[in-house]
């Protein structure tokens, strides 16, 4: 910001005080002429100052009349005595006068004549340090800014000196510095005076690891490849990454106990391991003695019985078998209870049974836990990515059963992937949609326009169909958008609409018709499979992504159909996370701070722009009220390695760093649907390998469909609060006087993808109770017995259905595939 001080009000003064001859004693010319001479005013000096440099900063004058940034003026009698004072702001620094001034300090000067003066202001010298090379360290900073592999750039004062110093890792030595360092030395001094760039190179110690072994007991160990026969020789070398394999041989009058240490576990006698590090095991024999005990202890309600028999937990929970026995460990938990898995030797994971081989006394742990219906769940995580449609994402879903050996169920995708036998519906020809012809000024539904048939998109990337008001109720029915008959017939020619207004390359629309599969979005596939999903669910309205997100925050817009502007009054309804809080319910809002906020620590102001519940006038307050409510994404993670998730969660979407899989709005920069589906993984994933899993829930759906095809209509629905749309414009279809069901709050948006990840989630579920993301909002108030926020939530189901609290599917979680980022990614043509 800059200030300048006007002196023309003293100017316009001073020249009406020689025109009245004295500006005060009002006399005449006679007596002017006869009166004693005054002395004369000093001429007025102007004096001008202005900036310069790359950084920022403040001049001002004593005396007063320079204050500023970027350039200003002031005028002074002639003779004054002016000190003029630069001030750097941040991450700047003063770096000296020139014109009428110079050096780096103040600057003071006697005004005779006019003056100009030019003060630089510099950014302060950037210290940035990477790290290459085939092996790991870091690399600190003397004064301390740099902290690398996580903080790797700092600025410093300049002239600073900073000592940088290398660790490497674990296996890994320092091999020497690059840049504005070029020594082998751990340490690397550089004088900032200017920004520097140093690398420092790290490669592995390359060097065959040992494998030792250590017999206790009467026995003998050997290896293949030969290298190992112990007790005579015990340690070799290998080349790293060689398979071997070590067999246990006791001695007679001994029995194989079991390998401990390294990659050797178990009782099996031989133990295969690859040998990348040098390891030492141990095998373990002990002297043939009466037969060992196998001892079961059940925690909770359940049996356990052992086959060949011997062990019925808890009437019979011990028996001695001869040793060697392979025995089979079988669970059945009591009615109203669940496994909850096996511990102790030889047994672990959730499967109803467990085999061990017995050499030796030993004792296994058999959980149980009493189901505690929806109570179970004490945290439900929920994300709504961007803009896809149902057929779009996971309408070949059952090519994918199929495909993969997996029972086929009714699941209503696009109809040329069903089955011609089974479960309905079948198979159906691909849907297809009129298109927008060219030829004509204008774009029209007729014989003449082509017909677009639904395809396999190759690119990962694609144009936004478009998906406001309008062209969501044209999308439905393109000729007539109030009747009562969904054509789904509109999805083309709003599409090329769109496109050509906004100069997209598919200017006919066909983008609208594609389609992905498993061979895109595997993860999707892979985990919509494993746990659940619904081919009815729907988005809560027809428009863009601001007003469903503000049904999924508080299940109303008020009246909105278009996004609030700045200038609107915020929603006054209530969203979920003010019921939450006046009920005692911990809760928290996960934002990926991208490129907006800085950090850490991150404003909660600034968080809370990236964030829907902004536009509710409650959200407003979080950042003075609640500011540890909303957080940046990384502390979700460590929430997750804490044990100190929420109750409540909501993960907004990354559209700062095109990580939301939304349709590109920009040519010149294209949305990945594999980088966000990534993104989506890690937090899955996350949750399935943190303790929090055993008791939350993870929801991922959709804000709306994006414009994109999907052959299933919106579906009638309840006004949540009356309130009729009060922001239509007069080009939006029905803005007055038209009427009619669809101009008002009661049918859903289009169908969404859906999963729902929890340990007690149904296998391969698919869900058919039509719903829309306001399901979510009434899912948490009932398990947290809190009343609606209105009408629409109200009606909506719980979704309970989704869940097996009696016989938990999931307890250990599935591994999932690694999600696919290797398709391409281009705009500029289909598919």
């Amino acid at each position: 910001m800059f200030w300048l001080r006007d002196c023309a009000v003293i100017c316009i003064l001073a020249a009406l005080c020689l025109v009245l001859s004295g500006c005060g004693g009002g006399m005449s010319s006679a007596s002017t002429s006869s009166s004693t001479p005054t002395a004369a005013t000093p001429p007025s000096i102007q004096l001008s100052v202005k900036a310069a440099g790359a950084g920022a900063g403040i001049v001002s004058s004593n005396p007063q009349g320079i204050t500023c940034g970027n350039s200003c003026t002031a005028d002074f009698s002639s003779g004054t005595q002016v000190t003029l004072t630069a001030s750097a702001m941040s991450n700047s620094f003063f770096a000296g006068w020139s014109g009428a001034c110079s050096g780096s300090g103040t600057c003071a000067m006697t005004l005779t004549s006019n003056e100009s003066v030019t003060a630089t202001f510099s950014d302060l010298p950037t210290l940035s340090v990477s790290l290459t090379g085939t092996g790991q360290g870091s690399v600190v900073s003397n004064p301390a800014g740099i902290n690398c592999g996580s903080t790797c750039s700092a600025t410093f004062p300049p002239a600073t000196q900073v000592t940088l110093t290398a660790t490497a890792a674990a296996n890994s030595t320092f091999v020497g510095w690059s840049g504005a360092c070029s020594n082998s030395t751990s340490t690397c001094v550089v004088s900032l005076s200017n920004s520097q760039q140093v690398t420092a190179m790290f490669n592995i110690v390359q060097s065959n690891p040992t494998l030792s072994v250590s017999v206790s007991g009467s026995g003998s160990v050997s290896s293949n490849p030969s290298g190992i026969s112990c007790p005579s020789t015990c340690t070799a070398g290998f080349k790293s990454g060689t398979q071997i394999a070590l067999t246990a041989t006791p001695a007679s009058g001994s029995y194989f106990v079991g390998w401990t240490g390294g990659s050797c576990s178990g009782s099996n006698p031989t133990c295969n391991l690859t040998l990348t590090a040098s390891q030492q095991v141990t095998a373990t024999f002990n002297v043939t003695q009466s037969n060992p005990t196998l001892t079961v202890v059940v925690s909770g309600s359940g049996l356990v019985t052992s086959s060949p028999a011997g062990i019925s937990c808890p009437t019979t929970c011990g028996a001695s078998f001869k040793g060697g026995t392979q025995i089979t460990l079988t669970e059945a938990p009591a009615t109203g209870s669940y496994f909850t898995g096996w511990s102790g030797s030889g047994c672990s994971g959730t499967n109803p049974t467990c085999v061990l081989t017995l050499n030796s006394s030993e004792q296994v742990n058999a959980g149980f836990n009493v189901s505690q219906g929806l109570n179970s769940i004490n945290h439900i995580i929920y994300m709504a990515q961007e803009n896809r449609s149902f057929d779009h994402y996971f309408g070949t879903m059952r090519a994918y059963w199929a495909a993969n050996g997996i029972a086929d169920q009714s699941l209503d995708g696009l109809p040329q992937f069903n089955p011609t036998s089974g479960p309905p519906p079948l198979y159906g020809p691909p849907p297809t949609n009129p298109g927008c012809d060219p030829n004509y000024s204008g774009c029209k539904i007729d014989a003449d326009s082509p017909q677009i048939q639904s395809y396999k998109f190759i690119t990962e990337c694609i144009e936004n169909p478009g998906d406001e008001w309008s062209a969501s109720l044209r999308d439905r029915n393109r000729a007539d958008p109030l009747s009562a008959d969904a054509t789904l017939d509109g999805f083309v020619w709003d599409s090329a609409i769109y496109a050509r207004t906004v100069g997209f390359y598919d200017t006919d629309g066909i983008r609208s018709m594609g389609y992905y599969d498993s061979s895109d979005v595997n993860y999707y596939y892979f985990m919509a499979t494993a746990f659940a999903t619904s081919d009815r669910w729907f988005s809560p309205v027809m428009t863009r992504t601001p007003v469903n997100r503000n049904y999924l925050d508080g299940a109303t817009s008020q009246g909105h159909v278009h996004t609030l502007k700045r200038t609107d009054r915020p929603l006054s309804s209530p969203p979920i996370f003010e019921a939450l809080q006046d009920a005692g319910i911990t809760w928290k809002i996960y934002v990926n701070p991208g490129n907006v906020c800085t950090g850490p620590p991150y404003d909660p102001a600034c968080l809370l722009m990236l964030s829907s519940v902004q536009t509710f006038a409650w959200g407003q307050t979080i950042p003075t009220k609640y500011p540890n409510n909303i957080v940046p994404i990384s502390q979700y993670f460590t929430d997750l390695q804490n044990g100190t998730l929420p109750q409540v969660g909501e993960i907004e979407e990354a559209s700062d760093v095109g990580l939301d899989e939304h349709p590109s709005d920009y040519d010149d920069s294209p949305t990945n649907i594999q980088s966000g589906a990534k993104y989506v993984s890690s937090l899955i994933n996350g949750l399935m390998t943190s303790s929090s899993w055993q008791d939350s829930v993870f929801i991922l759906t959709y804000d709306e469909f994006g414009g994109v095809y999907d052959h299933v209509p919106p579906q009638p629905a309840v006004s949540p609060d009356g309130i009729k749309p009060l922001d239509l414009r007069p080009t939006d279809v029905c803005y007055p006087p038209q009427t009619g069901p669809v101009c008002d709050f009661v049918f859903t948006g289009y169908r969404m993808p859906l999963i729902v990840v929890s340990p007690f989630t149904k296998q391969n579920y698919v869900s058919h109770t039509v719903a829309d993301t306001t399901a979510i909002l009434k899912f948490i108030e009932t398990r947290y017995g809190l009343q609606p926020l209105n009408h629409r939530d109200a009606a909506q189901m719980d979704m309970t259905e989704f869940f097996d609290f009696d016989d938990p599917p999931w307890i250990t979680p599935p591994t999932p595939p690694a999600q696919a980022t290797n398709g391409p990614c281009y705009i500029n043509k289909v598919p």
